[in-house]
């Protein structure tokens, strides 16, 4: 009997193995993690990142990249005027106010007059010349000069005389025929270059009552293209003379402006 059942059980796996009716046993599905990719440890390159991109990686890499480059050289800009001048010993030498405060073409607030007797501005002055250029105002009371400064623009040196008050004395401007000498002493004067321009004021005063200066000094050497020196020459019984030490004798202009009151001498370059 059991050699029987067990020649029946082998023909019963035979016939299961050859036969359609025995159902196969389901395999198990694969684990998740199996179907995961290798990991790769090369950074991806992101799309439309320009040559010269830093890259980066982890939470900084779904951010644009950051490009590396030379940035765009800066515009150049104008270069400021550097004056060089002498001003009352109260307000300080070098005073900002009126240093070139005219556009090179001589744009400006022209100085007043025509009312009360006054004689106002030539405007012919303002053209350049070598001639000697004047303007008589001797019915004016005397203006104190306050300051004298000098500072360089891209087609003329220019000189300022600034004066107190809202009326500029007569003036003449012309270059020297004779040597120059200190109007008091007589002693000779000696400046650089060889075009010696005298400007000067009447009636005007460069000191106070109690006859302390009030100008900080009485010569500047500037050095700049054209103008190499200046120096006052003259403060004595309603006169002021200054002269410029030009190169040579360049064509001058003058100009009368305002707010505050200032005569303007620039020499062409």
């Amino acid at each position: 009997m059991k050699r029987a059942g067990r020649w029946l059980s082998s023909l019963w796996l035979a016939g299961c193995l050859v036969g359609t009716g025995c159902s196969k046993k389901e395999e198990a599905p694969p684990h998740p993690a199996a179907e995961l990719p290798a990991p790769d440890d090369t950074p991806a390159r992101l799309s439309g990142a320009s040559e010269g991109a830093v890259a980066r990686g982890g939470e900084a890499a779904a951010k644009p990249p950051v490009a590396v480059g030379e940035l765009p050289p800066e515009e150049p800009g104008a270069e400021p005027e550097t004056p060089s001048g002498a001003g009352s010993p109260s307000a300080g030498a070098g005073a900002p106010s009126g240093t070139g405060g005219t556009a090179p073409g001589g744009a400006g607030t022209p100085s007043g007059g025509g009312s009360g007797g006054i004689t106002p501005e030539n405007p012919k002055n303002r053209e350049w010349t070598t001639d000697a250029v004047s303007l008589d105002r001797r019915d004016v009371p005397q203006a104190t000069l306050r300051s004298v400064r000098a500072g360089a623009h891209p087609d003329y040196d220019r000189v300022v005389f600034e004066f107190e008050g809202t009326q500029l004395p007569g003036y003449r401007v012309e270059y020297a025929k004779e040597p120059v000498v200190q109007c008091g002493s007589g002693n000779p004067v000696t400046l650089a270059g060889k075009g010696q321009l005298q400007v000067s004021f009447t009636p005007a005063k460069a000191h106070t009552e109690a006859g302390e200066p009030t100008v900080a000094t009485r010569e500047l050497k500037p050095a700049l293209p054209v103008l190499l020196e200046l120096e006052r020459t003259c403060d004595f019984e309603g006169e002021v003379t200054w002269v410029l030490g030009n190169k040579s004798h360049a064509p001058f202009r003058i100009l009368e402006l305002r707010e505050p009151t200032r005569l303007v001498v620039d020499v062409k370059h």
